[in-house]
């Protein structure tokens, strides 16, 4: 049982990214998060990413890529990855048109498990991150989510435990239910506005158990903790900054910079 790393997934970022990436991830560094999941690169080279990754001591943990470019352009995804120095290429997201009725989803997981099979066999890991759409339909009997990873070892979990809680689950069981295939967990935080929708908010603000989170990913064998708020209240830097300090506050093994 390790220490966790902090990292941020850049999505948080996103408009920060556009206008300025490489000054974003100079903030996002001395700010002290270890490592980054990308979500697009805005057109930087992958050299010249992983130069200035190196050079301000951030970790590239992996990326968010879409269905269409892994259907499109795979091994140039694969190869950026590589560049960079990342373990992790991960599909974010099902477009609503795709994942309609289980046979549709039958299809999605025999493509992912495609894609999982060819990642690994070039030495990277293919996550799937969920929603929480990914419970409200059933494959041969289970949730989409657990039929996702059923009998395909291939595709590893990257678990976000605000939309597993949103969904009604319980986050602290599928975590430990996936313990061993589980690297990453997108650690997040929310409430609900009047309509029931999801607010995300930052971390301790929410209806997340957070603390219990930190300690049942650990004893299931997570490597990172991956920040991430999809819409901010403050500016984007202002709440990065105090969802870090949350967890310097109540992660003891997270040593302040």
């Amino acid at each position: 049982m390790g220490r966790l790393g902090i990292g941020l997934q850049l999505y948080t970022l996103r408009d920060d990214m556009a206008k300025d990436l490489e000054g974003t991830l100079r903030h996002v560094a001395k700010l002290g998060y270890e490592g980054v999941e990308f979500a697009g690169y805005f057109d930087k080279p992958a050299a010249e990413m992983k130069e200035l990754l190196d050079e301000l001591g951030l970790k590239a943990i992996g990326s968010h890529v879409s269905l269409e470019r892994f259907r499109n352009d795979l091994q140039g995804e694969i190869d950026y990855l590589h560049t960079i120095g990342a373990k992790y290429a991960i599909c974010p997201y099902v477009g609503a048109e795709e994942r309609e009725n289980a046979e549709q989803w039958r299809k999605l997981i025999a493509e992912c498990e495609q894609i999982a099979i060819e990642v690994g066999k070039q030495g990277l890991q293919f996550l799937y991150h969920n929603h929480d759409f990914e419970f409200h339909h059933k494959v041969d009997g289970e949730f989409v989510f657990d039929a996702m990873y059923a009998g395909k070892d291939a595709i590893q979990v990257e678990m976000d435990v605000c939309w597993v809680k949103y969904a009604g689950q319980d986050p602290l069981a599928y975590i430990a239910k996936y313990a061993g295939r589980l690297p990453l967990l997108h650690f997040k935080d929310f409430s609900k506005d009047a309509e029931g929708k999801l607010v995300t908010l930052e971390l301790g603000l929410g209806e997340v158990p957070l603390e219990q989170v930190i300690k049942a990913a650990e004893q299931a064998g997570v490597q990172w903790l991956v920040v991430e708020q999809d819409h901010c209240q403050k500016p984007p830097l202002v709440s990065i900054e105090n969802s870090l300090n949350w967890v310097k506050e109540h992660y003891i093994n997270v040593v302040p910079n």
